[in-house]
């Protein structure tokens, strides 16, 4: 529901349709929605368990999934969302063809993958939400250490969109001055500001939230929409997505992981080839590593 809000909020389209098999509640929702179409560029939106409703789309969102308990891993969660897009991924295929599917269900790497596979799509057409978060949550980190605007602050997070995930601390810059032009050990354990801890806050961000309130809801919900937005404005943005990146970086398995894309109608345009240190080249690979063991271990 986060993302539905986030993309009538900022009208980036006003022609939604949700699918549910909870039919009732899914109904109270549309209800109470529709009630404030006036603020919300009057939009069409519809719904309901059939997938029919979906049909003809040119962006569909996959949210669908067990829901992360505390202190479980987002790998954990596999086996049990594989299950449910055995049913869901084709049914969308069969009627939305020509659709980008935008995987937001975790493990989201992995279950990009699947989807991937179940879809028959091509792989520039399925997307994961990855590490678009986790990028967004490190700038927000190092702008409040830094006593900066986020929107001001340039940095990535790559590969797993979890606990093997990469910092890109040698691209971290602040109006175009980087921190290791100042710091030449940031990120690093002789770091003696600790920048490093800001990296494990981006680990633990969603496991803090799920702690607190149950789940994760806003903060996902609004990347989804940032990036849909990137799909249906045709906007050129660059986003750290999950993708194919099979013969990027040394990386030589079948697997789905974050870099930083161009994105636009068709899905992914391009792949930005970044500079990364060794180290970070290194990190990367052992991320991908991580991933495709669980890939491996998925029952199709």
């Amino acid at each position: 529901m986060a993302c539905v809000v986030g993309i009538l909020m900022q009208k980036i389209s006003n022609n939604l349709a949700m699918v549910d098999m909870n039919e009732k509640f899914l109904q109270g929702e549309l209800l109470d929605l529709r009630h404030s179409s006036v603020y919300l560029n009057d939009a069409i939106i519809c719904g309901g368990k059939d997938y029919s409703v979906s049909a003809n789309s040119k962006v569909i969102i996959v949210t669908a999934g067990a829901r992360q308990q505390k202190g479980e891993s987002r790998l954990n969660l596999v086996q049990k969302n594989v299950e449910i897009f055995k049913c869901l991924i084709p049914e969308l295929v069969k009627h939305s063809p020509d659709c980008i599917l935008l995987i937001i269900t975790n493990p989201v790497d992995v279950m990009t993958y699947v989807a991937w596979k179940l879809s028959g799509l091509p792989c520039h057409r399925v997307i994961g939400t990855g590490c678009a978060l986790d990028s967004a949550r490190f700038r927000f980190f190092i702008g409040d250490r830094l006593n900066v605007r986020p929107s001001n602050v340039h940095s990535w997070v790559i590969g797993e969109h979890g606990d093997s995930s990469v910092p890109v601390w040698s691209g971290v810059d602040v109006a175009g001055l980087r921190l290791r032009e100042i710091n030449p050990d940031v990120g690093t354990e002789d770091d003696k500001e600790k920048f490093s801890e800001l990296h494990t806050k981006v680990v633990r961000s969603a496991y803090d939230v799920i702690q607190l309130k149950g789940y994760t809801s806003w903060a996902i919900g609004l990347t989804g929409a940032s990036v849909t937005r990137s799909f249906l404005r045709n906007t050129g943005e660059i986003n750290a997505v999950s993708i194919f990146a099979k013969g990027y970086f040394g990386i030589d398995k079948d697997v789905y992981l974050s870099l930083p894309c161009v994105l636009g109608r068709g899905g992914v345009s391009h792949v930005l080839r970044m500079r990364l240190t060794e180290e970070e080249a290194c990190r990367l690979r052992k991320s991908a590593d991580v991933v495709h063991e669980v890939v491996c271990s998925v029952k199709l």
